[in-house]
């Protein structure tokens, strides 16, 4: 099989081709800019394409003879459609590591043709959402009454450029949760609790995380709410600016903050990565007040993507080709996917 790492030479891309040539895997490298993928293929050896996604027959060129695209190359919003549809006329299997709901339901529009062509849609296929999503899926199977679900995580370490990007996009847009089955816009952190790290409260507040969409796809649980850990300061500030919503949406305001992200972000270091172990905790409740809770320790967000991404794709180069459609992570590798990763553990619950 041939496969693709498209954004080869962004942050987590990069961090995809190291591991994936320590696993003796061969992708081909590609992206938009010539100047930095071309000599990045040189010096691993790899095979280079160059290819836009703004023209649908350049994608559909650049995607000739490729079985499976790794998606890399956010931000999401603006490049995951015109990738997949790509991978749907040619018949690559599609998965991204987004965490951006609208690309999840996006993705999930296209369900009925990626079935028709035989390819796996999944997007999500890294931290965001492989350890929620899979986390989730074991609570409703310990709990299958369960009518609300509440996600947390603790990622410390710092987000890459691409993350802080996405981030500035959703200041516009918005939080979002699950209630009685419908997706619904909520204010900026909307809602704050806590959660105990060690013997320690960890104050959480509300955001727009993929899960809020693919959560009730894996395990049709109704209402939803996802939780990040933050300090007090960001949650005030969150509260302060929730009237700007739409000046923050604005293409020359989000120019000018990606454009400082783009000056200040450089992304975690090795080191840091190696020293920002992340929690993942869950909650699971049903209507007669039953409860289950679980929590997961994970390396940094940005290992575990390379890790859950890379297994994936593994799965999908095994000889048996799966059922074509859109995929959540558990639904596709089972709710237990993301504790066979190397360096995740169960420290609480069953």
């Amino acid at each position: 099989m041939e496969w693709m790492i498209y954004g080869a030479n962004g942050y987590t891309g990069r961090l995809m081709v190291e591991e994936a040539l320590r696993r003796g895997l061969r992708p081909v490298l590609a992206g938009r800019s010539r100047e930095a993928i071309e000599p990045m293929a040189a010096q691993y050896g790899l095979p280079a394409r160059v290819f836009g996604l703004d023209k649908p027959a350049a994608v559909e060129m650049g995607l000739r003879g490729i079985d499976l695209v790794l998606h890399c190359a956010g931000p999401f919003s603006k490049t995951s459609l015109p990738m997949v549809r790509g991978c749907l006329a040619v018949g690559a299997h599609y998965l991204d590591i987004t965490g951006e709901i609208d690309v999840f339901a996006a993705c999930h529009g296209l369900d009925a043709e990626a079935q028709q062509r035989g390819i796996v849609v999944l997007p999500g296929a890294g931290f965001d959402v492989v350890p929620t999503d899979c986390l989730a899926a074991i609570l409703k199977l310990e709990l299958p009454t369960a009518e609300s679900l509440v996600l947390a995580f603790d990622a410390p370490g710092g987000p890459s450029p691409g993350t802080a990007k996405t981030a500035v996009e959703g200041l516009g847009k918005g939080g979002r949760a699950r209630i009685n089955g419908v997706m619904t816009k909520v204010p900026l952190a909307w809602k704050t609790r806590s959660f105990d790290k060690n013997g320690e409260a960890r104050l959480a507040m509300t955001i727009p995380w993929g899960d809020v969409y693919t959560a009730n796809i894996s395990t049709g649980i109704p209402n939803i709410e996802v939780y990040m850990c933050v300090p007090p300061s960001t949650v005030a500030q969150l509260r302060r600016i929730r009237g700007l919503g739409p000046v923050l949406g604005f293409a020359p305001v989000q120019a000018f903050l990606k454009s400082q992200v783009g000056r200040k972000v450089r992304g975690p270091s090795e080191e840091k990565r190696k020293d920002a172990e992340t929690w993942v905790w869950g909650e699971a409740t049903d209507a007669a007040g039953r409860q289950v809770t679980a929590i997961l320790k994970t390396p940094n967000g940005y290992t575990l993507t390379v890790l859950a991404a890379l297994g994936i794709v593994a799965k999908l180069m095994a000889a048996q080709r799966p059922i074509g459609g859109f995929y959540t992570p558990s639904r596709l590798m089972g709710a237990d996917y993301v504790l066979r990763l190397p360096g995740v553990k169960r420290v609480s619950g069953k």
